[in-house]
């Protein structure tokens, strides 16, 4: 019988906590310009700022997870966060809400650094992964269906702050730091391995990919409040619809991701789903109407969470430490900072159809090398008996634990071992009259 699986709660809501900023950039962004008589330019700033900061934190922080304590850092970060964010949305000087919001950006990417590396340590990360998006989908479309119903600059800010509170109490479930002689041991094994990382040439690749990616999407949704009630005429409310219904849409993508696996690999629903995700952009970003406007906003938010859902799994199976995990989303993180300010000024210098058709391309040409990483890393090594002769597929049957050694079993890609007949002279060939019935077929004391 196969052990059941333990959702691990604590890691989905620490990454719903982390990734909620990012998911309401819109409607904070918007809110700011409006709130606080700031220039479009200038409010995406401030979220530029905001996911800078969040991205500066798992640069710092990706190797000090094991060392300092899951817990300790991700009580860190919370607090960062509600103190950031909450002293923002309670203010309404502008020096203010910059230095909150970099302060809470900061605590959201210490929570997500936590929750990555956690999440590359578990059995099955896609799937861990893939229920944090869930979770962080719905949270925020319930908060595009509230917000544009009540006044003041601060609300998503505040909203923040709050879930940042309420994930506190799950930390308690989170491990504590290495020290004595398991920190000795650790610094043992890093010392012998030279302190490198595996799949480096990879990593690399796709770290760099990673931060284009996100910079295409999230120069879109950082600006995609403004295309709906500017050049596609619709209010606010309609707006927050729309987004919410997205979102909502996100989450049936999420579920099909995670029902589907790795049935299909990660190199199809990675490449593949980052072109439609482009073909979306320029949609959204040309759309004159509800119709258009909704169509590319729902189709969009439908595809790109399953697309990352299958990048985050890929860059957790690189390193089951989850330093890779990090350092991608770290550098996704730099991606999405700049996203609103190269959409703010794409959008003011060439407008809002040629702003899209650019990151269109832009996708189109960042597919090529993370698919190129899909398909040559297959991730963690197989388990021992997973490996097919023949028709097996490429990506295979991931390790079900993070300590399965690595030289005991081939690798996912690795040359097949041709079989070889070794003739034994000198044995005997068997005569078949020389065996008779098993013993136990006989009569109790029978000859």
């Amino acid at each position: 019988m196969y052990a059941p699986r333990t959702t691990p709660w604590p890691l989905v809501a620490l990454f719903t906590a982390g990734y909620l900023a990012p998911y309401l950039l819109p409607t904070t962004v918007s809110r700011l310009e409006r709130g606080l008589d700031l220039t479009a330019t200038q409010a995406g700033a401030v979220g530029s700022l905001l996911l800078l900061s969040s991205a500066t934190a798992g640069f710092l922080l990706a190797s000090r997870v094991e060392r300092t304590g899951a817990r300790t850092l991700a009580r860190l970060g919370l607090v960062l966060a509600a103190v950031g964010y909450g002293g923002a949305a309670l203010t309404t000087s502008v020096p203010a809400v910059l230095a909150g919001a970099v302060v809470g950006g900061f605590g959201s990417g210490t929570a997500t650094t936590v929750a990555a590396t956690r999440i590359a340590a578990e059995k099955d990360p896609h799937r861990a992964s893939t229920l944090g998006l869930l979770s962080v989908s719905a949270l925020a479309g319930a908060v595009y269906l509230t917000v544009p119903h009540l006044p003041g600059h601060g609300l998503t800010l505040a909203a923040i702050a709050l879930t940042a509170l309420a994930v506190w109490p799950l930390t308690s479930r989170l491990p504590g730091g290495t020290s004595g002689p398991a920190a000795t041991a650790e610094a043992s094994e890093t010392t012998e391995a030279g302190g490198r990382l595996p799949h480096r040439r990879s990593g690399m690749v796709l770290a760099g990919a990673m931060l284009l990616w996100s910079l295409a999407q999230n120069a879109l949704w950082g600006v995609s409040g403004r295309i709906g009630v500017g050049q596609a005429q619709l209010s606010e409310p309609t707006v927050g619809v729309v987004f919410a219904v997205a979102l909502g849409a996100g989450l049936l993508g999420v579920l099909g991701a995670g029902a589907l696996g790795s049935r299909l690999g990660r190199a199809l629903p990675i490449g593949g789903g980052t072109v439609l995700i482009a073909c979306c952009i320029a949609l959204s970003a040309s759309a004159t109407g509800l119709g258009s406007f909704a169509a590319g906003e729902i189709a969009w938010n439908t595809f790109y969470p399953v697309v990352l859902s299958y990048l985050i799994g890929l860059a957790a199976s690189l390193d089951p430490r989850g330093r890779w995990a990090v350092l991608v989303g770290s550098a996704s993180s730099l991606g999405t900072a700049a996203g609103p300010l190269t959409g703010s000024v794409l959008s003011a210098q060439a407008g809002f159809p040629v702003m899209g058709a650019v990151l269109a391309v832009g996708l189109l040409l960042v597919a090529v090398p993370m698919t190129g990483v899909a398909l040559h890393t297959g991730g963690r090594p197989l388990l021992p008996g997973a490996v097919r002769r023949r028709g097996g597929h490429p990506a295979a049957v991931v390790a079900a634990t993070t300590g399965t050694p690595s030289g005991a079993v081939p690798e996912v890609g690795a040359p097949e071992q041709s079989v070889v007949e070794i003739p034994l002279d000198g044995t005997p060939a068997a005569a078949q009259g020389a065996y008779d019935t098993a013993a136990a077929t006989r009569a109790p004391g029978g000859m």
